[in-house]
């Protein structure tokens, strides 16, 4: 097996465990709503789920382990795709938001200030910054 190999299998992993901590945030209710389940299809194609995969993580989600990143600028880099796909897909609306609110606190950010979080990185999003002035702007918020 070569270096890339390696790489690849562990990049490979750490989003199925990425993608299976959202179905996990998704599953919160007991159901995946239709909204929810076309944003997971979005994902899953923005995370290079095979298929299989999808079909293996929604059926057995509790198996995957939940690893929010340990690290803020981590979580930021996460929150920043995420809020990314919402804005390119042209998801809008309260569900969507709300979807996302609950993948933030997955992500490890707080409960009381998460709707400010979201909004804030959605509007962020909105003017086209990269993710250097995201991580910058989010960062100011808690200072």
């Amino acid at each position: 097996m070569s270096f890339s190999d390696l790489f690849d299998s562990g990049f490979k992993k750490r989003n199925e465990d990425h993608f299976a901590s959202i179905v996990r945030v998704a599953m919160d209710d007991g159901i995946i709503t239709d909204e929810e389940k076309a944003f997971l299809d979005r994902l899953a194609r923005n995370l290079d789920i095979s298929e299989a995969d999808y079909k293996m993580i929604l059926k057995d989600y509790q198996s995957h382990p939940i690893n929010p990143p340990t690290s803020y600028d981590r979580r930021l880099e996460r929150l920043y795709d995420l809020a990314r796909m919402v804005y390119v897909d042209h998801i809008k609306g309260d569900h969507e938001e709300i979807v996302l609110r609950k993948i933030a606190i997955g992500l490890g950010f707080s409960s009381e200030n998460v709707k400010y979080i979201v909004d804030k990185a959605l509007t962020l999003v909105n003017n086209g910054v990269d993710l250097d002035t995201f991580t910058e702007e989010m960062k100011q918020m808690n200072r």
